[in-house]
C-alpha cells in the first residue's frame, strides 16, 4: 500500500477539527490522548513542510541571479 501524499491544507483542517472537538468538550477522556498525539504528528509534518518550502523558495530566488 503506497503512503498517502502529505497535504498541508488538509492537515491544517484536521488540526482545526481536533481543536474544535477538544474545546467543545465532546471528546471522551479515552480518546483525548489519541487525538492530541495525532494533532502533534500533523503539526510536526506541517512544520517540516514549511521549512522545506522555505528552503526551496530561497534556492529559487538565489538562482535568479545566475
Amino acid at each position: 500500500m503506497a503512503a498517502k501524499k502529505f497535504n498541508y491544507k488538509n492537515a491544517l483542517e484536521e488540526i482545526e477539527g481536533i481543536v474544535q472537538k477538544i474545546e467543545s468538550e465532546e471528546v471522551e477522556m479515552d480518546e483525548l490522548t489519541t487525538m492530541v498525539k495525532r494533532a502533534a504528528d500533523l503539526i510536526k509534518q506541517c512544520k517540516s513542510k514549511l521549512k522545506d518550502t522555505g528552503q526551496e523558495l530561497e534556492n529559487i530566488i538565489e538562482n535568479l541571479d545566475e
